[in-house]
């Protein structure tokens, strides 16, 4: 029950504290976000690197000062629970015209939990349900800038709108081409609509903020024809020579969600208003859950939110039982699923067998890394809990088993509830290994070859994967292939990639066991043939598409252009998409196959 007067002054200064660290958090993020363009006009892609690390560190060092704060200034630790309900309430009213009070209750959240038992997570102390609308926000600032812009072309001006509506982002770096640009977009566009009338609201929308992440900017919207509606996006690159060219036109929900992948890293995104931006975007991707989007926007915090508030709705409308997951059984992830929901949880285990020479804090540090790295669209994003609480009947009882044995330091037990103290959420995939035995031959080619070329994405992205088994990849709904196990996974350039040395006696020849000196960090790809291609089918693919992996010489070559300051491009979308395959990447693109050729013709 909420207390029937608001009659404790400490609580209204505690939600205003916890209203200022917020807006602080926030005001930091942004610019951060901003910041973006400036560095994509200068083409600083490792300092957009940086930022990105760096901003995802941002939400959880204001958490600590907020709760800093309170504790030093207003002893919350001896406050009673009618003073936590007032301040609530408070904050609830300095939220009325905020702009983003979703977050800010997010972030009230993320305090609280850190100060109250767990047994006080409930509406009357956290906001388990949005109390503040964020419908029809207004931005009433005269300088801000709309959510989007509509413009209205008519069919004999349709170039000239494209060339406005990009020249409106007012990009401080000259074009190559507007006009051949602003044609190849119009082009694509009629074509996209094909038999195309021009209705009365035919029309043109576009989000006024564009969206950066690794060396490109993304211009969304959306196209209105009648009561036809087409996402678009249209990706915005530097050429060889520092001109920007607008790389593609790609249309339709399928395509923008590729763009917008959890297997990729977070956009950088100047916003006022986010819940206007994820509004827009829902409307393009009805099928992609709030949580997603806020996620990609670099808003993730709130996106795990939002996942588990759905997740709580789903287990309320369900009655299947958590079982261990399907597939070989991880050494040092315990990794458990509902079979109605689409997401798997993974627990650290309190041990491992002898091959694994890791700790707990190694792993974490692991998926930390993934999380702040460029993901390529080839490593799934993991949202990470603490101290979760699930009805202990909704779990099979093996399964409850397997807890106690493996992970009993993160488990807490009572009559009706099991708490796991620290576990990570990943989207379920198919484990390839399980794919590619029921795949038809051609699912087979495609996984093989998807395998290959996710390997390659990981690194252009400086990564190398560690423990290359099938089992630790998985199949998308797409049919994409994605890595999602992180337990040995490295910086490519902290690793030294060498040849097997050619055996100098019979004995070393014939020995079963390792005769050369192996130093911490040495890889030997060829090795990688024995484990990877025992299958005949599997392996014709394979060295038909990637026999190069299997060699050091690809793999050092790579080490080195990235230790010289390269940074590769890594598109979410296929190259038959492109316009102009004369531009640095498309160049950068083929000198990589043809390095990869070359290997395996043994030049």
């Amino acid at each position: 029950m909420f207390p029937q007067s608001l009659t404790d002054r400490r609580a209204y200064e505690i939600a205003v504290a916890l209203r200022d660290g917020f807006n602080k958090h926030y005001r930091l993020f942004r610019e951060t976000s901003a910041a973006a363009k400036q560095r994509f006009e200068r083409a600083d892609w490792h300092g957009q690197q940086r930022a990105q690390r760096e901003r995802i560190e941002f939400y959880d060092l204001r958490v600590n000062e907020a709760v800093e704060r309170l504790r030093g200034e207003f002893a919350v630790d001896q406050l009673g629970m009618d003073t936590w309900q007032q301040a609530k309430l408070h904050y609830i009213g300095l939220l009325t015209d905020h702009h983003q009070p979703e977050l800010a209750e997010t972030f009230f959240n993320s305090v609280t939990v850190k100060l109250l038992h767990r047994s006080y997570f409930n509406n009357d102390f956290i906001f388990v349900r949005p109390a503040v609308s964020t419908e029809y926000i207004e931005q009433d600032e005269p300088a801000s800038l709309p959510t989007y812009r509509a413009y209205y072309p008519t069919r004999d001006n349709l170039r000239e709108t494209w060339k406005r509506i990009i020249h409106n982002f007012q990009l401080e770096r000259e074009f190559e081409d507007i006009d051949r640009d602003a044609a190849n977009v119009t082009q694509a566009m009629l074509a996209e609509l094909g038999a195309f009338r021009a209705r009365t609201n035919f029309q043109i929308q576009v989000l006024s903020s564009l969206f950066y992440r690794n060396k490109g900017a993304y211009l969304v919207g959306k196209i209105i024809n009648g009561f036809v509606e087409v996402p678009l996006t249209l990706p915005i690159l530097h050429n060889d020579a520092g001109r920007l060219v607008v790389d593609a036109a790609l249309f339709g929900e399928d395509e923008l969600r590729a763009v917008f992948s959890y297997a990729r890293a977070y956009f950088m995104v100047d916003m006022e208003v986010p819940s206007a931006y994820v509004h827009f975007l829902r409307g393009l991707m009805p099928k992609k859950p709030r949580a997603e989007l806020y996620s990609a926007l670099g808003l993730q915090k709130h996106g795990k939110n939002l996942f588990y508030r759905d997740f709580m709705h789903h287990l309320r409308h369900s009655s299947d039982l958590f079982r261990i997951a399907p597939g070989i059984k991880g050494m040092v992830m315990l990794v458990f699923d509902l079979p109605s929901f689409p997401y798997v949880f993974k627990v650290i285990k309190d041990f491992y067998p002898p091959q694994k020479d890791t700790t707990r804090e190694q792993i974490m540090g692991k998926y930390l890394l993934v999380k702040q790295h460029d993901r390529v669209g080839r490593m799934a994003d993991t949202l990470e809990y603490s101290n979760v609480a699930f009805p202990r009947h909704r779990f099979e009882e093996e399964l409850i088993e397997e807890l106690r044995h493996f992970c009993g330091s993160l488990l807490e037990e009572d009559r009706d509830t099991l708490v796991i103290r620290h576990l990570y959420i990943e989207r379920r995939m198919i484990p390839l290994n399980i794919y590619l035995q029921e795949a038809s031959p051609e699912g087979l080619e495609h996984a093989v070859i998807e395998y290959g070329n996710a390997i390659k994405d990981l690194v252009a992205a400086n990564i190398f994967p560690g423990d290359m088994l099938w089992k630790n990849f998985g199949v998308t709904r797409h049919g994409k292939v994605v890595f999602y196990d992180y337990d040995e996974i490295e910086y490519l350039t902290e690793c030294n990639f060498r040849r097997v040395p050619t055996p100098r006696t019979e004995e070393e020849e014939l020995s079963g066991e390792v005769w050369y000196t192996v130093n911490k960090g040495d890889v030997f790809p060829e090795t990688f043939g024995p484990f990877l291609l025992g299958d005949a089918r599997v392996r014709e693919v394979f060295l038909a598409h990637h026999a190069e992996l299997l060699d050091a010489a690809f793999w050092q070559a790579h080490k080195e252009r990235i230790l010289a300051g390269h940074v590769h491009d890594v598109f979410p979308y296929e190259a038959t998409k492109r316009f102009v395959l004369g531009t640095g990447m498309a160049r950068g693109d083929r000198q990589v196959r043809a390095e990869g050729a070359a290997v395996a013709a043994g030049r």
